[in-house]
């Protein structure tokens, strides 16, 4: 059996390569989580903006002022 050393060449290249798929992964899905989470977004405005819209009418304070 040969004794194969690793050099640092050897690793340089290999992190490198691991490093370029896993970019290329991230550049892929980050549309997509973009617009995933801009919609989200918009869910959570609405359902605050709703809630605050039922709220005010539940507490509504009628105020009436008279001339003496």
């Amino acid at each position: 059996m040969t004794e194969q050393r690793i050099t640092r060449d050897d690793l340089e290249a290999k992190f490198r390569s691991l490093q370029d798929g896993a970019q290329a992964k991230v550049r892929d899905k980050k549309q997509t989580l973009v617009t995933v989470g801009a919609a989200g977004g918009l869910l959570v405005l609405l359902l605050v903006f709703l809630l605050g819209k039922r709220s005010g009418k539940k507490k509504t304070t009628l105020v009436e002022i008279r001339r003496v």
